[in-house]
C-alpha cells in the first residue's frame, strides 16, 4: 500500500489513507502502543543459511507475536524495545501533551509516535501546533530519532522530517459521475502517468494564488516546473 502502514491509531481527523484505528485520546505513551498495535517486542536470533551452518556477526530482528522478521542487522546492535523508546516521552513533555498518531511501517520495520504539543505559536499570521516525533527502526536503517515536526505524521513520506517533505495527497476518484451518480464501472484514464504532471501544476498554482493573496515572496513549483531552474534558486517543490 502507498502509505506502508501496516497499523496505527489516530485521534481527531482520519488519515488520507482511512486506515488505523480512531481513538478519543491517548494519554500515555503505554496507551498509544496498545491502541497502535505495537505492544510487542523484538526478539534477536542467530542467522544461519539453508544447510544450517551459522552465519556469524549478524542477528536477526524477530517480532514476537508472530515472529515476523524485521530486519538482519549486526550481532553490535542493541534492540530498543517500542515501551524503552516512547516511555521517556511521558516525562520529558509533561501535563497537556496528547499522543496523536502512532503506528508502524513496512511491516513493522519502523515504528513511530507522534506527540501534539501543550503550547501553540503564530507564525506568519498563522497558528501552528506543533509536534514531537520519535522513530525507531528494527531493520537496522537509523537508531532513534527525536524532532520537532509541524507535520502531523500518518504515513512513510510524513515521517522523515529530514527530507524536510512537505507533500499533499490529491486523491481523484475512479468512477465517473454522471447524473445517476456514480458509474458502475471504473475509469481507468486517470491512472495514467501524464496527469501525475497535470496535477502537480494545477496545485502549484492553487499555491502559488494563496501565497499571492497573503502577501508572501514565495514562489511553489512542481518538480516538472522546478527542472528548469538553476540548483541556486530557492524553491518548494511538489
Amino acid at each position: 500500500m502507498p502509505a506502508n502502514v501496516e497499523t496505527m491509531f489516530y485521534v481527531r481527523e482520519k488519515p488520507w489513507h482511512g486506515l488505523g484505528t480512531e481513538v478519543q485520546e491517548a494519554p500515555t505513551s503505554a496507551d498509544a502502543l496498545i491502541y497502535a498495535g505495537l505492544d510487542w517486542e523484538v526478539i534477536q536470533k542467530n542467522v544461519y543459511t539453508e544447510n544450517g551452518s551459522l552465519i556469524s556477526g549478524y542477528k536477526v530482528n524477530l517480532r514476537s507475536t508472530d515472529n515476523a522478521a524485521l530486519g538482519i542487522v549486526s550481532d553490535r546492535y542493541k534492540v530498543v524495545q517500542n515501551e524503552d523508546a516512547f516511555q521517556f516521552t511521558d516525562d520529558l513533555l509533561g501535563a497537556g501533551v496528547t499522543y496523536e498518531t502512532t503506528g508502524a511501517l513496512q511491516g513493522g520495520r519502523k515504528v513511530w509516535m507522534l506527540a501534539r504539543m501543550p503550547h501553540r505559536y503564530i507564525i506568519a499570521g498563522d497558528e501552528i501546533a506543533p509536534y514531537l516525533v520519535v522513530m525507531n527502526s528494527y531493520d537496522g536503517s537509523s537508531g532513534i530519532k527525536v524532532a520537532m515536526t509541524p507535520i502531523r505524521v500518518v504515513c512513510q513520506n510524513t515521517l522523515d522530517p529530514s527530507r524536510n517533505n512537505p507533500h499533499v495527497h490529491i486523491i481523484v476518484p475512479t468512477r465517473s459521475v454522471g447524473e445517476d451518480g456514480f458509474s458502475e464501472r471504473k475509469d481507468r484514464e486517470h491512472d495514467k502517468r501524464k496527469y501525475v504532471t497535470i496535477w502537480r501544476e494545477q496545485w502549484a498554482t492553487v499555491q502559488n494564488r494563496a501565497y499571492e493573496r497573503n502577501s508572501l515572496d514565495k514562489l511553489f513549483l512542481s518538480l516538472h516546473q522546478a527542472g528548469d531552474l538553476k540548483p541556486a534558486q530557492p524553491r518548494n517543490m511538489l
